[in-house]
């Protein structure tokens, strides 16, 4: 089992739709322009901030990639 489906099993069903909708949001492109998505310095990723958790993504030609969803802490953002 991977671990963003190890994190959808630990975390409550309200974070978990907000999640899901975050990265539904993310993978429609009209919607895209209304999230919090910055790019992470020193490498080709992004973070989408959505609550507590930072979901971790790149492009790959026109497909978004999610690598990593994250609770934010201090090594959210060691890739």
């Amino acid at each position: 089992m991977d671990k963003i489906s190890k994190l959808f099993k630990k975390i409550g069903e309200k974070d978990r739709k907000a999640l899901l909708a975050a990265m539904e949001k993310l993978a429609d492109s009209e919607q895209r322009g209304s999230l919090d998505i910055k790019k992470i310095e020193d490498t080709d990723f992004l973070r989408l901030r959505q609550g507590k958790f930072r979901i971790i993504f790149h492009y790959s030609q026109k497909d978004v990639i999610i690598d990593s969803i994250r609770m934010r802490n201090e090594s959210t953002y060691n890739l």
